[in-house]
């Protein structure tokens, strides 16, 4: 069929509002999860008595290994209109009491903030183990100079971890629009379709629902297409003016 499913898709009514749903999510959770997962990592470094570091660290974890689809019933049960979270907000921000999960305008925050509980403990470990590397012989000598806890986190660990930073975030930028569609289809519902709806559960919807195999697998393809250049181009960009690179 050549080009038809790509251009029925690009000239469709959806494309844009899929286009926007699916980078808002991903940005959001690149500018919020990656540097709170950092700063969480070097927070963990900071704290010297071990048997409470090990505590944090343990409890930080868990929330990964629990099935998402548990997290998302916990998430729904908490967003319902007489959930202990909807009970929150209304109590200390005076919204008005309903379903937050059937407000388009609360999705975006919903989805951010239960993924950031979810993931935010593992996804520092790679940074806890990069930090683990930084040079004690450079920290103290930085403490001879008089330099505060502060400062040493800021010019000595942070450059020590800077090559994995700029490898992770390569890696992130690969992935800008592969937002699964796993946990959008257990949070959203057709009222929230306008913020909730992205490339993923798009194809999901009418590939399996709908067994329109040919559009989205094209639609799949496209996806795939531009995260591979996405890939590159931040690899091209890390390289030039970062000096790291993956490739």
């Amino acid at each position: 069929v050549g080009l038809k499913h790509f251009i029925d898709f690009f000239t469709g009514p959806n494309f844009w509002q899929l286009l926007r749903n699916t980078l808002a999510i991903s940005m959001l959770g690149l500018f919020v999860s990656f540097p709170l997962s950092i700063i969480f990592a070097l927070l963990l470094n900071e704290i010297n008595l071990t048997p409470f570091k090990k505590a944090v660290q343990t409890i930080s974890y868990m929330p990964y290994f629990i099935s998402l689809v548990v997290i998302c019933g916990l998430v729904t049960e908490f967003c319902s209109s007489q959930g202990v979270i909807t009970d929150f907000l209304v109590t200390v921000f005076g919204i008005q009491r309903e379903n937050l999960l059937t407000n388009p305008s609360y999705f975006w925050a919903i989805y951010i903030i239960s993924d950031l509980w979810q993931n935010l403990g593992y996804s520092s470990i790679i940074f806890v183990a990069a930090i683990t590397s930084a040079s004690t012989e450079l920290h103290e000598a930085a403490a001879l100079d008089g330099a505060s806890r502060l400062q040493r986190v800021m010019h000595v660990t942070v450059p020590c971890i800077m090559p994995t930073i700029v490898t992770m975030l390569i890696l992130k930028c690969g992935t800008i629009l592969g937002v699964g569609f796993e946990k959008i289809l257990l949070l959203y519902n057709p009222s929230i379709y306008s913020t909730a709806d992205v490339i993923s559960s798009h194809v999901q919807r009418l590939g399996i629902e709908q067994a329109q195999y040919g559009y989205s697998t094209a639609v799949g393809l496209f996806n795939s297409v531009v995260g591979t250049i996405l890939l590159f181009l931040s690899n091209a960009l890390s390289r030039k003016y970062a000096e790291t690179s993956i490739f």
